[in-house]
């Protein structure tokens, strides 16, 4: 018998899910194919050594590309099954972004008490904080999620936990989200959990509507004999925002320590606040501007990049579902420091800038 490659593995896997979603469909279930494709091309100075410059396409400008199954079931007395099995796509080259399902996957329930799932998801914070940044989270260009590549650390927060329980529930216009990722290591429970809380409050004030949010987060590392500490990574976040009419405004702040548990290492420390606006004149344009900037701690002195971005956005929207959208942003550190826009991608002196003009699809 002939081994199966684990690409034939995966398109049976994918056949499966599509005709199982097919006989659900048929039968009447809640069952959704869904995607978002986001497609581009940068250019980017400072990309290489010596001020080298390079024109390339990319894989999300606004948002991470991905696709997807998501449903329910009724099971009586406004009780509901979850699930939702979600992956990333890299469009630029057609490639799987991780693992095939590594956004999402996990089943629960839904019901008068809030909603609880179990699997691999987003994390409590992250469903919280992404409706407070003016980005939207774009991996081009927005450093909400972390930071610059370049540097000791990107000072951001975990966007999804492995191994995670996860509640929410919403009472009056409050919002309030928890999860539990258990570490899974056998001499103690603690090394490698990762806990997190939030809470959004949703008030009206004149002709418009403020969001306010407070999240907090703990990622722990595995003991560390010779000292018998562990890495401690604790992340907060404060924050609104307030729409009214064509326009919309965010501010948010987080402080970000990661508390060494190894002898003779520095903690890292930073503090990162952003804000934007967003005007939208008509219903098809929109135009989106903001400002990053983290507050490097903990360092020697004249060694603090403290970098700060400007971001601005014109998105155009050719129908419900599809968009253009243009970005340019300029990134500059202190001291000599090198810096850059991406999170994923360093830079190579202290400032960059970038232009990225794109197309997103929603199905």
């Amino acid at each position: 018998m002939h081994q199966v490659s684990s690409r034939t593995a995966i398109r049976l896997a994918i056949f499966a899910l599509v005709s199982a979603a097919a006989a659900s469909a048929q039968a009447q279930s809640s069952v959704q194919f869904y995607g978002l494709l986001d497609v581009g091309v940068e250019s980017l100075n400072n990309a290489g050594p010596n001020g080298a410059s390079t024109v390339k396409a990319i894989s999300g400008g606004m948002n991470t590309s991905r696709w997807g199954f998501r449903g329910s079931e009724d099971l009586g007395n406004g009780l509901k099954a979850v699930y939702n099995l979600e992956g990333g796509i890299l469009m630029d080259s057609g490639g799987q972004d991780g693992a095939l399902f590594r956004r999402q996957s996990y089943v629960g329930l839904d019901g008068a008490f809030g909603r609880v799932i179990i699997g691999r998801s987003f994390t409590s914070v992250y469903d919280t904080v992404i409706a407070y940044d003016p980005m939207g989270f774009a991996p081009y260009y927005s450093w909400a999620t972390s930071g610059p590549a370049t540097g000791p650390s990107k000072y951001g927060f975990t966007t999804g936990y492995d191994n995670l329980v996860k509640y929410a529930v919403t009472v009056g216009n409050f919002r309030f989200g928890a999860n539990y990722a258990f570490g899974e290591q056998a001499n103690s429970t603690a090394d490698s959990a990762k806990t997190g809380i939030t809470c959004a409050y949703k008030l009206p004030i004149g002709g418009g509507t403020a969001n306010f949010m407070a999240t907090w987060e703990r990622n722990n590392g595995n003991t560390v004999a010779a000292t018998g500490n562990r890495d401690e990574n604790t992340v907060w976040h404060v924050g609104a925002n307030y729409e009214t009419g064509p326009l919309k405004f965010w501010a948010v702040r987080r402080d970000y320590n990661l508390t060494a548990g190894r002898a003779l290492t520095a903690d890292v420390e930073a503090t990162t606040t952003w804000g934007g606006v967003a005007y939208k004149p008509n219903p098809v344009t929109t135009i989106t501007g903001a400002v990053y900037h983290i507050d490097v701690k903990n360092v020697a002195a004249g060694r603090d990049a403290d970098p700060t971005m400007y971001v601005a956005r014109y998105r155009y929207a050719l129908s419900k579902r599809t968009d253009l959208h243009v970005s340019a942003a300029y990134a500059k550190a202190k001291n000599g420091q090198l810096t850059g826009l991406s999170r994923d991608d360093a830079g190579f002196a202290n400032s960059q800038r970038g232009v990225t003009v794109g197309m997103q699809h929603r199905f």
